[in-house]
């Protein structure tokens, strides 16, 4: 399977993409394109199931996309992953037998997301059986419908937090009720465009950000009231957490380049940030900053990626891409003696130096920048970095890139700071699988990687390697 949920059948050595496939599937499926080394095709009847399928238990699944390996069984995705990573190192990345240590998953893997964007739209996909129909007129939140601006009105979903889903309907009852407009991109008119929901899953914080194309919200008050009712009104958690809402931030967009937020934030009611209690730190989350959204799996991935670092107390550690601190911090609570981050988001750097301060770790700084830009400039000699913060060398890098991977500056920067070990945290096992052969070229040695389910159900995968001098 492909990691947007397309099974992959043969036909006389050309590969078909298959929609409505999963493993082990025998499917009688209709070519709906056909290029010169492979073809698309779709699901027409499942001849036989895979002993790996199973209903995902979504009546949305087929309209909306976001869990593309719903329909297989959780240790069968969980398999899928820890090969992919593997096949990938091995393919892109040279190593003829690299050591992938068994992928560590989640016991509950759903609600797990501690962060939802949905779409608002006034008309779009139908929800009930019987596929699509124009439904204008109605308030839609939801998702987008896979390749496509097409809204899908979501009631539920097995991926996202409680509050996300009770805060979708307080939105689509408030725009009903006191008639307020939808944003139509072919118009560039209408008010609200997304509503982003962030849940402090350590302490049960709640912030609601409403992306508008505009300066305000008629009844601002009435909404913010609603919105704190039905989150105050959710059950306790199994932990013993009672979801609040802390925080309502106003995002004005009105931008028509596809982009989520607006570069303008408005506080409406409460604090411009939430706490998030995480591995015994405490985290400020702000509306626009990178924060993990898997709180149960982030604990297992940073505390393997603090295995790997084998901190023993003294250490100078670098946090590159580093976006709240959220590495650098543990490391620092793990003995490092010098842990400095680097990262080009000004609002995350901000919240890094704060989550610093609140956590009374003094020893751990955060530079705004581009790491390939920032780091030779840390290099003692090398730039015009402040004195305090400039290094002769490493003893440990930790590597967390977006999904396009690692710089080249940036790995050469770093193979010059001669840190003895580099963990890699990884979102995209390609590459991964690249910067592992270029790493390699540079004298590191690729020693092991541990993939960490983040996202059950969908096809991404976070890996964990780690490469020695």
């Amino acid at each position: 399977m492909t990691a947007e949920g397309q099974g992959i059948g043969r036909n006389n050595g050309m590969a078909v993409f298959v929609a409505g496939a999963v493993v082990g599937d025998t499917v009688l499926a209709e070519l709906t394109r056909v290029k010169k080394h492979y073809a698309l095709a779709k699901t027409v009847e499942i001849l036989e199931p895979s002993p790996d399928r199973e209903a995902d238990g979504c009546e949305i699944s087929h309209l909306c996309g976001g869990c593309p390996y719903g329909k297989l069984r959780y240790d069968a995705q969980l398999h899928l992953k820890e090969k992919q990573v593997r096949d990938k190192l091995i393919r892109l990345g040279g190593l003829e037998s690299p050591n992938v240590q068994p992928i560590l998953g989640m016991e509950k893997p759903i609600h797990y997301r501690n962060k939802a964007v949905m779409s608002v739209w006034a008309g779009g996909l139908h929800t009930r059986k019987g596929g699509i129909a124009e439904n204008q007129g109605k308030p839609l939140v939801g998702f987008f419908r896979g390749k496509s601006h097409e809204t899908v009105d979501c009631k539920d979903c097995l991926l996202q937090s409680p509050p996300a889903m009770a805060a979708a309907e307080v939105l689509r009852s408030f725009i009903a009720s006191d008639n307020i407009t939808v944003y139509d991109p072919k118009w560039e008119k209408g008010l609200f465009r997304r509503l982003a929901v962030k849940t402090a899953y350590g302490t049960g914080e709640v912030m609601v950000i409403l992306v508008i194309n505009g300066k305000g919200i008629p009844n601002g008050e009435k909404l913010v009231q609603m919105l704190d009712d039905a989150i105050y009104a959710l059950p306790v958690t199994e932990d013993g957490i009672q979801y609040s809402l802390e925080s309502v931030v106003i995002n004005v967009n009105r931008e028509r380049d596809g982009r989520v937020f607006g570069g303008e934030w408005i506080t409406l009611a409460g604090r411009p940030t939430i706490l998030d209690v995480m591995g015994g730190l405490k985290f400020e989350v702000s509306p626009g900053s990178f924060y993990q959204v898997n709180p149960v799996q982030t604990e297992v991935l940073y505390k393997k990626a603090i295995d790997y670092a084998e901190l023993s107390g003294g250490e100078t550690v670098l946090d590159l891409y580093c976006g709240v601190g959220t590495i650098g911090l543990f490391a620092a609570a793990y003995g490092a003696a010098n842990v400095i981050g680097i990262e080009s988001v000004r609002s995350a750097v901000i919240d890094a130096n704060r989550n610093a301060v609140i956590n009374g770790i003094v020893h751990a700084r955060y530079v705004c920048g581009k790491a390939e830009e920032e780091l030779p400039r840390l290099l003692s000699g090398n730039g015009s970095a402040e004195e305090s913060l400039q290094i002769e060398k490493a003893d440990v890098v930790f590597l967390d890139p977006p999904r396009a991977g690692c710089d080249r500056k940036l790995l050469d920067a770093v193979a010059e700071a001669q840190p003895r070990r580099i963990v890699y945290v990884s979102c995209d096992p390609a590459t991964l699988a690249r910067d592992s052969r270029y790493l390699t070229e540079k004298g590191y040695t690729f020693a092991e990687a541990t993939p960490v389910d983040m996202f059950p159900h969908t096809g991404s995968v976070e890996t964990v390697a780690l490469f020695v001098l």
